[in-house]
């Protein structure tokens, strides 16, 4: 980036890589720079206290176009091209028109950046980052995903998704892109000639969705290379295309033209959380959605409850059994067993399970995306507190997702509970390294704290504690406690498919316990959901 002070003035220059101007008495436009070695200058300055704005083809150059920062917008299109659109009073009406525009090439995003930075501040003139220094240079001007994320992290993140394979496998989730194109289709009143923005857009399945439902026109914006795939897709849907712009950066940098009336979106992440893309989709809401405007999802909950599962801790245990070795090529390596044995337990584990195993009632947290504020997305406790309905080793907590698209029409859930067709999310379950001993109808309490970090996930915090039970309870206090610690961005993928269970050496044979119903439950239910209590089966053998 080039940037001078001249000392006469308080001014800031910028070196662009050319610029078009857009004239609104004419079709044509006229670019302002044929070459690269002759670059295009920016400058803004301060002329009797008036923010101003000029291009200028080099600094020398009196061929320029200026600029009221006061009343201009500048609207980004893309990582390395903006707009900024000028006002000019109309002759004889007194009002205020937009009457021409400069598009902006940048030579990479950090300019880009630096320069919208620099017009807000210029803009504004109150300034907290992006001040203009004595000697001239700018402090940097971080977006809000920045400002809290690793920029390694971000990088893998969106190269991730940069990749056709992984929408590939999003897209062949039936259960999650059938639902959505279910909620968008059974609610097309709610997009009939409305603007929609598709919030971490993809592949643009989502938008292309919300355009066969009779949206208006479709903002799908997405930060990684799949916006260019996205592109190509809309395009080769001539029809539906027509009414989508697709635009390639993060909701928390891109300008938008227009308000939208309806925010969809698909940022739920393992235990609905992971990768903290809620937090773009709740920033999003607040930078784009008209007051009132709808959500597609506008609820999600967290569902829980603890569970037995003697296999699952097994196998955890015995992986670190490697490190128990006495004579490793003639190397003693007990001194890492406890090291290896609590870095196993601190995975959490993603599967799909029997929900036979869950031994108590489930709760749920609820998180309402059209009230919540992005920073209650920081930490999240959630009190936990069961009723045993067996008597079992208690080996953690298990936990799954819901979703509600609320339209006006039809309300459907998108659900990847246990006993649900399997979801790529399947479930997850924090085991302990200390399990409990319970009996039917011990009070289990505890708490679930969640702390997200800047490698775009959430550190994990449980503790499970068993209570007295029986006569004279009340004046009993807590009997056990465990406790763990796990990174949600490091889980244990350990099956696709719930397995069959046989029983636990040290268990006694039980009536089957409650479970989660997993059919589409009105929004009234939102806080008690229903529970289904199983045909006996026999028990001395293995589960059917």
């Amino acid at each position: 980036m080039e940037i001078q002070k001249q000392s006469k003035q308080q001014q800031q220059e910028f070196a662009l890589a050319s610029i078009t101007e857009l004239a609104s008495s004419s079709s044509t436009s006229s670019s302002c720079s044929d070459s690269q070695s002759v670059p295009v200058i920016a400058r803004f300055s301060a002329d009797n206290g008036v923010a101003g704005l000029r291009f200028n083809r080099n600094s020398e150059s009196t061929d320029s176009i200026s600029v009221d920062v006061r009343t201009a917008q500048l609207f980004k299109l893309g990582p390395l091209q903006s707009v900024c659109i000028a006002e000019a009073s109309g002759a004889g009406t007194g009002k205020e028109k937009y009457s021409t525009g400069v598009t902006v090439q940048f030579r990479n995003e950090e300019e880009s950046r630096a320069f919208h930075c620099a017009f807000e501040q210029w803009k504004k003139k109150d300034t907290v980052q992006g001040t203009l220094m004595p000697n001239g240079a700018v402090t940097s001007c971080k977006s809000k995903f920045e400002d809290k994320i690793e920029p390694s992290s971000a990088k893998m993140y969106f190269h991730y998704y940069g990749q056709l394979l992984h929408q590939q496998n999003m897209m062949q989730d039936y259960v999650r892109t059938g639902t959505y194109y279910a909620a968008v289709i059974e609610n097309r009143a709610d997009f009939l000639g409305r603007v929609v923005v598709d919030v971490g857009a993809g592949s643009g399945i989502l938008s292309l969705f919300a355009a066969q439902a009779g949206a208006k026109h479709v903002y799908a914006v997405e930060a990684s290379e799949m916006a260019e795939y996205a592109r190509k897709l809309i395009a080769g849907n001539p029809s539906l295309g027509e009414r989508i712009t697709v635009i390639k950066g993060k909701v928390e940098e891109v300008e938008l033209p227009e308000k939208a009336d309806i925010l969809i979106s698909e940022p739920m992440g393992t235990l609905l959380v992971n990768e903290r893309m809620l937090e773009s989709y709740v920033i999003a809401r607040d930078r784009f959605l008209v007051p009132n405007g709808k959500m597609f999802p506008s609820v999600g909950r967290i569902h829980m409850a603890p569970f037995s599962d003697e296999y699952l801790f097994v196998e955890i245990a015995n992986k670190a059994l490697f490190w128990q070795q006495q004579n490793y090529y003639g190397v003693d390596l007990t001194p890492l067993y406890g090291s290896a044995f609590g870095g196993y337990f601190s995975q959490p584990v993603v599967d799909a399970f029997d929900p036979r195993l869950l031994v108590a009632p489930t709760i749920c947290h609820v998180l309402d995306f059209t009230e919540i504020k992005e920073e209650d997305l920081y930490e999240i406790v959630i009190p936990l507190k069961f009723i045993a309905s067996v008597g079992t080793r208690v080996h953690g907590l298990a936990c799954w997702f819901d979703v509600l698209f609320n339209g006006s029409t039809v309300q459907r859930w998108l659900t990847t509970a246990p006993g649900a067709p399997t979801t790529h999310w399947y479930q997850l379950r924090c085991v302990l390294s200390q399990p409990l001993y319970v009996m039917a109808g011990q009070e289990i309490t505890g708490q679930l704290r969640m702390v997200a970090h800047n490698a775009q996930s959430y550190t994990l915090y449980l503790t499970l504690s068993a209570k007295m039970w029986g006569p004279g309870a009340e004046q009993g206090g807590i009997l056990q406690t465990s406790s763990c610690k796990l990174d949600l961005k490091e889980p244990y993928y350990r099956m696709s498919q719930p397995q069959a269970y046989a029983m636990a050496q040290d268990q006694q044979p039980h009536q089957p316990i409650h479970t989660q119903d997993i059919h589409i439950q009105a929004a009234e239910d939102l806080e008690e959901p229903e529970l289904i209590q199983p045909p006996p089966q026999n028990l001395d053998g293995q589960l059917q």
